[in-house]
């Protein structure tokens, strides 16, 4: 029988780098059923297979500690974000965890190009926040001149997970910390694990979509500008990806696909994924109309509204949205 690998972290209070470094490391098959020890002990740390968070070592085998003075590394050279025991985690770890939740191979070159484009991903959508996060990285380099117009911490994952702490005032045991410490753990990393899941099978597979459509784009209208999808995927950041892989940055103005309702949206295409502003807005005279009186202005019947800032638009046939881009362009 072989022996049960230990991982160890920190006791007392917790924080969301180390409740997310032990939770993807459980999602390997190898610690699976590994036991967590949460210790400040060097004698628990050198009977343990893998220490995350506390030691003051980091050797990229065993020891993932981030709190040494001299310590100062990153992702990669994209990145300057110091990393956290999570993001140490998942910088030696992450290919092995997204393989195996989506269930890819790295020896098959397809499968191997998906690898490489989440792991990525990943770090850039969630893995980083965690480590600023931890290392008191301020999202706004010049936060000085920015008024929040709310507060959000406990909003944040980093905010419940810190919530989880036994209050100050309970007296609470080891006991009472290892036991919320799970309910943390669990509470980050099924976000994760959430997060991953989508990127790994529903984001991925849009993409396949957005490049049919991409090829058909000449056929569809002369211009090239348009983009049409026979069904709703998430478009966006596969659309700019795409552009960039065929030399076409900033062509496509405008997404027609069908939504929830069975009627058709045209969208216009964002500055970026994040964007609320419009490579070209759908025409002003159109904005705020609905129904018959767009109808009337466009000459297209079956309008059913354009937004008022222009971003968004609907008609309740495909050959609808197609004519109202052909003549916003």
């Amino acid at each position: 029988m072989s022996k049960m690998l230990q991982i160890c972290t920190h006791s007392g209070s917790f924080h969301a780098d180390e409740a997310l470094a032990v939770y993807m490391l459980r999602l390997l098959p190898q610690y699976r059923y590994a036991k967590l020890v949460r210790s400040r002990n060097p004698a628990d740390w050198d009977a343990s297979d893998i220490v995350v968070d506390v030691s003051g070592k980091y050797d990229g085998a065993k020891y993932f500690d981030h709190h040494q003075r001299e310590f100062a590394s990153t992702f990669n050279d994209k990145y300057s974000t110091k990393l956290s025991s999570a993001g140490l985690v998942y910088k030696h770890f992450g290919r092995e965890v997204i393989a195996t939740v989506i269930s890819l191979d790295e020896a098959v070159a397809a499968d191997a190009a998906k690898i490489d484009y989440l792991y990525d991903k990943i770090y850039a959508d969630f893995i980083e926040a965690v480590d600023a996060n931890d290392n008191g990285i301020d999202m706004y380099a010049e936060k000085d001149t920015l008024t929040p117009r709310f507060k959000d911490r406990n909003f944040s994952l980093a905010g419940m997970v810190s919530n989880l702490n036994p209050s100050w005032e309970s007296d609470a045991t080891d006991h009472d910390f290892d036991r919320q410490f799970q309910q943390a753990s669990k509470l980050i990393g099924d976000a994760f694990l959430n997060y991953l899941s989508y990127m790994g099978h529903s984001f991925l597979k849009a993409k396949q979509y957005v490049v049919d459509a991409f090829a058909a784009r000449h056929a569809l209208d002369k211009s090239g500008r348009i983009l049409l999808l026979d069904r709703f995927v998430p478009w966006k950041e596969h659309l700019f990806q795409v552009e960039a892989d065929n030399g076409a940055a900033g062509e496509i103005l405008f997404v027609l696909f069908p939504d929830s309702s069975n009627c058709w949206r045209i969208a216009a295409v964002p500055l970026n994924s994040a964007s609320f502003d419009s490579r070209k807005k759908l025409p002003e005279p159109w904005r705020g109309l609905r129904d018959d009186a767009l109808s009337t202005i466009t000459g297209v019947p079956g309008c059913t509204f354009i937004h008022a800032a222009g971003f968004i638009g609907g008609a309740q046939t495909k050959d609808a949205v197609l004519k109202l881009a052909q003549m916003a362009l």
